[in-house]
């Protein structure tokens, strides 16, 4: 088999990118956050990625994590406490280099 069909099976498979109207920055792909993550401002928070593949970013802080942790996965509790939601790759971004802690 040759390199470019190993390629082109691979990419077939990959996530394909949804996108938002980020009123900040216009049409972008989508990502998810906790809602800790929102604002980058006050106190990091941590920022933990749960996803390796590129077009599909998703990312909870620290407190998330634990709690991931503690209730064994994606409980109800942990699904009030996290409020999943839907931000632009631009504020993905901003909360990453904000809220991670390797920044600090």
């Amino acid at each position: 088999m040759s390199s470019d069909r190993v390629v082109r099976l691979h990419m077939s498979t990959e996530i394909e990118p949804m996108y938002v109207d980020c009123g900040e920055h216009g049409k972008r792909v989508a990502a998810v956050v906790c809602c800790h993550l929102l604002k980058p401002e006050g106190v990091p928070v941590g920022f933990i990625e749960n996803s390796s593949e590129p077009n599909d970013l998703q990312a909870w802080c620290s407190k998330c994590e634990a709690l991931f942790d503690e209730e064994d996965g994606m409980t109800e509790k942990f699904r009030a406490f996290n409020k999943m939601s839907v931000v632009c790759v631009n504020c993905y971004a901003t909360s990453a280099d904000y809220h991670s802690v390797e920044a600090q």
